[in-house]
């Protein structure tokens, strides 16, 4: 985000999505061709095989399995954020799009391993994988020059003050679409900053700013608090054309949570308080999905368990599972199971806390289990017994349900669905072992619980995947 006071005139100004679509059709344009010049390379190196039309049609479907793949990978490594996607970004972008591409080499491998002899050409993914990392790290360097109406930031307005408007311009800060071009405040506060962007007028001199800046949207810290010379400037700013979005929405848009502390009059739009519709079929899918994925678990789980077993019982005395009560769906109480982590009767003399990293308590084989989420997996049989899901907001314990109810806003809100394995929350945020953590997770936790789909949880999926794999996990 850039504070500038005098707007230069652009062409035209584009919506985040639609930036974000910008980005994923160049990859996707650039995914294929990199596919049909391995499929090139490939013919001719093999024997008894020619390049024409016949032998890309019989090969077609390496153009949906490698583009599907490249944008679940692509998301769930954050490579459609555009504050990577920014210019001044272009070793930040390389670095991810190796990332990525060596990923789906990995999974290629994984895949090949396991499948029959010659089923799958072994050369073809090298030339993929080396074509497709040139062409989009060309496309993404030459995206601003090609596409310079399309990088342009949409100004910004923001009416109302205070710490809602401190918040929002610390999400806008990193945002490369929006240049905000000042706050409209009361008259006793212009003249002031917040966070270096000046309070540029009264809701009487919005249109003014509004023409000649050439806002595009204005954002509302306080719906309810407007006075009727704000209210009149937005009405006249809407029928002119501007978009007008109340800030819990755009700050939602922008980092993926939810500000529950700055919801005020726009909570009833926020919250997810609107019942499943009862023709949806997401509930069952999902429900099947994790059942089918929980009992494959269950079996590599049982092959794993003697070894586990073992490992804690040499390296800590005591018992190898370990149970907590948890608050599950609708303020339910359940138990959950887990790998003992931490020594024998660990809580005696502390009682119900967070851990944290460099916790006294845990124990070697128990870190490491943490550090690639081992220790959760015996909540495989909460999965099937149907008290938590494959993928939603972590179940606390009702010790720590009962304090940050008085504290946080709405975060009892958090179980009106069945708690997961794993959720946006621990995809998106390191681990926290305070309150203020509590308030980013359950900011998380509301996004998710607003925007659940199979798509969604498929990219948490994902991102859990490379969590473990880079031993990311406490």
């Amino acid at each position: 985000m850039l504070f500038s006071p005098n707007p230069q005139r652009r062409r035209l100004q584009l919506r985040i999505s639609e930036r974000r679509l910008l980005l994923m059709l160049g990859d996707t344009l650039a995914i294929c061709v990199a596919v049909l010049a391995a499929l090139a390379i490939w013919a001719q190196r093999s024997e008894g095989d020619s390049f024409d039309l016949a032998f890309v049609f019989s090969q077609s479907y390496w153009f949906f399995l490698l583009t599907f793949l490249w944008l679940l990978l692509a998301s769930a490594n954050d490579f459609y954020d555009l504050r990577y996607a920014a210019r001044g970004s272009a070793m930040r972008n390389l670095g991810r799009l190796l990332s990525i591409t060596a990923q789906i080499l990995v999974v290629y491998l994984v895949v090949f391993f396991f499948s029959p002899r010659e089923a799958l050409p072994r050369l073809f993914i090298l030339y993929y994988g080396v074509l497709s990392f040139a062409l989009i790290a060309i496309w993404r360097l030459l995206n601003p020059a090609l596409f310079g109406f399309a990088t342009a930031p949409r100004s910004l307005l923001i009416v109302g003050g205070g710490a809602t408007a401190t918040e929002m311009l610390t999400a806008l800060h990193e945002q490369a679409a929006y240049t905000v071009r000042g706050v409209i405040g009361t008259s006793e506060e212009v003249g002031q900053t917040i966070l270096g962007v000046p309070i540029i007028g009264t809701g009487g001199d919005l249109m003014n700013f509004v023409r000649r800046d050439r806002i595009s949207e204005i954002v509302l810290t306080n719906t309810g608090a407007l006075d009727g010379d704000a209210f009149q400037g937005v009405m006249d700013a809407y029928e002119y054309g501007v978009a007008i979005v109340p800030m819990p929405l755009l700050y939602e848009r922008l980092t993926g949570r939810v500000p529950v502390e700055h919801m005020r009059d726009n909570w009833a739009v926020v919250l997810p308080i609107e019942g499943e519709s009862a023709f949806s079929a997401y509930p069952a899918l999902k429900r099947l999905l994790e059942l089918v994925l929980a009992l494959v678990g269950l079996l590599v789980w049982l092959l794993l368990l003697p070894l586990i077993a073992l490992a804690i019982r040499l390296d800590s005395p005591g018992d190898i599972f370990y149970t907590q009560t948890r608050v599950g769906l609708n303020g339910r109480i359940f138990r959950v199971y887990k790998f003992r982590s931490m020594r024998q009767n660990a809580e005696v003399v502390t009682g119900a806390v967070f851990s944290a990293r460099g916790d006294p308590r845990i124990t070697r084989v128990g870190l490491f289990m943490r550090k690639v989420r081992l220790d959760e997996t015996p909540q495989l049989i909460n999965i099937v017994r149907g008290e938590m899901s494959l993928i939603g907001p972590r179940p606390e314990r009702p010790e720590h349900v009962q304090r940050l109810t008085q504290k946080i806003p709405f975060f009892r809100t958090r179980h009106v669905i069945r708690p997961g394995l794993t959720g946006w929350a621990q995809v998106r945020y390191d681990y926290g072992a305070t309150d203020e953590d509590a308030l980013v997770k359950l900011q998380y936790d509301l996004y998710y619980i607003r925007h659940q789909s199979l798509l969604l949880d498929l990219n948490i999926l994902v991102r859990t995947i490379g969590r473990v794999l880079r031993m990311s996990g406490v």
